[in-house]
């Protein structure tokens, strides 16, 4: 920042015949614009500690993988946000015959499938296996203790994004999973002679066990796999499709959403926090809002791309940017966040760090300010009678989705 300040002190210097006549307020000026596009926020530890954040959206980074698909995850050092709310994020792509073996997590997750079908096997605690299809748009919550796999047996790929809070997680911001088998799994841990006692086995078994498998996390099973079948009516109570749900709000021309609750997925009571699907239309706007019970949003977009702007602390705005498909970024606490979506319209995916999430919005019919009186209103922004009325007669139908102007 100081080399462009300096930039703009010489060019003043040439203008001015040498002398420099800047003013305090314009280096100020300067250093918050830069602030501000950095997307750099202030904000405050459960233990009242001041903290600079980026709020720039970021990709996943990949982690591990080979034939059969990589694993992606949004690090907490790339994105501290991640860690100042307890967050994981992290993507799964799985090819043809992709086999993300049978593993367990230190975090309560939400899985959406962004892209493809495929099987998925989950095995709640002291339940039985149920092995289940899944497609693109299929959400499924997974608290904690839940052994999950997931397979790809198409010829597209399979591509599945996770969204937890790991606050009891070993790493916090960062999800960990344990794999029962492979080269980082359980069975290698143990001595062969462990294994042997605990699953009464001859130790030349449990030397094939231990050693067969090779993979991190993640194989290539061969052409002739013979993997469980699939059960359609063993979906019910687990997966959510928000390509199919019920809407819960339909604004034409301005955006649709389906909010993922205990109503249409009992699970999400036990991961404890709320999830919703969003799709906004081609240059329409959301309303700017923020969650008035202490949550954090946590947003991936999946198609298409638009404008976002995040407005702080003393009504700073702490971010502009342009999001677009691959992005993910995290709204602070009670910070205020809005978006515009390019003509081509934008589609995400968020969770909110709470199980009943609440949010108020500042615009539309709905809005705060529609529920406040004229007097209110007239003092708050210092205008007369004609200013109010105009202010409060526009957006008397809209509500969350705002339609491009005509």
């Amino acid at each position: 920042m100081m080399l462009i300040i300096d930039c703009m002190l010489n060019r003043v210097d040439k203008n001015c015949g040498g002398q420099r006549k800047i003013s305090l307020d314009f280096l100020l000026d300067i250093a918050q614009i830069l602030h501000y596009k950095r997307g750099h926020c202030s904000c405050y530890s459960e233990l009242g500690r001041k903290t600079e954040v980026d709020l720039t959206p970021k990709f996943a980074e990949k982690v591990f993988g080979g034939d059969g698909g990589y694993y992606y995850s949004w690090s907490p050092d790339e994105l501290p946000m991640l860690k100042e709310g307890n967050i994981g994020a992290a993507k799964l792509s799985l090819e043809k015959n992709g086999f993300f073996l049978p593993h367990y997590s230190d975090s309560p997750k939400v899985a959406f499938v962004l892209q493809g079908n495929g099987v998925a096997g989950i095995v709640l605690p002291g339940k039985e296996e149920k092995v289940i299809p899944i497609k693109t748009g299929d959400s499924i919550a997974l608290p904690f203790g839940a052994v999950t796999w997931w397979y790809n047996k198409d010829d597209t790929e399979l591509v599945i994004l996770f969204l937890g809070e790991t606050s009891k997680g070993h790493v916090v911001g960062s999800f960990t999973d344990f794999f029962l088998t492979g080269s980082t799994g359980i069975f290698t841990g143990f001595s062969t002679e462990f294994v042997g006692r605990a699953w009464d086995l001859e130790q030349s078994v449990v030397q094939i066990l231990v050693h067969n498998q090779t993979s991190k996390g993640i194989a290539r099973l061969g052409l002739n796999a013979n993997m469980t079948e699939p059960k359609e009516e063993q979906r019910d109570g687990l997966v959510l499709n928000c390509l199919q749900a019920p809407l819960d709000v339909d604004v034409k021309n301005g955006g649709r959403v389906v909010v993922l609750s205990t109503k249409n997925l009992p699970l999400v009571g036990e991961v404890g926090f709320g999830a919703d699907f969003v799709r906004l239309d081609g240059s329409a706007m959301v309303s700017p809002g923020f969650s008035c019970d202490s949550a954090y949003q946590v947003t991936y977009i999946i198609r298409g791309r638009g404008r976002a702007q995040i407005v702080g602390i003393d009504g700073t705005r702490v971010l502009e940017t342009i999001v677009e498909a691959g992005n993910l970024f995290i709204v602070p606490r009670f910070f205020v966040v809005s978006k515009i979506a390019d003509p081509d319209g934008l589609e995400w995916f968020s969770i909110i760090t709470t199980p009943q999430p609440l949010i108020t919005n500042l615009a539309g019919r709905t809005g705060a300010w529609k529920a406040l009186s004229p007097q209110v209103i007239k003092a708050s922004f210092n205008v007369g009678d004609d200013i109010e009325k105009e202010f409060r007669a526009k957006r008397a139908s809209d509500a969350v989705f705002f339609p491009p102007p005509q």
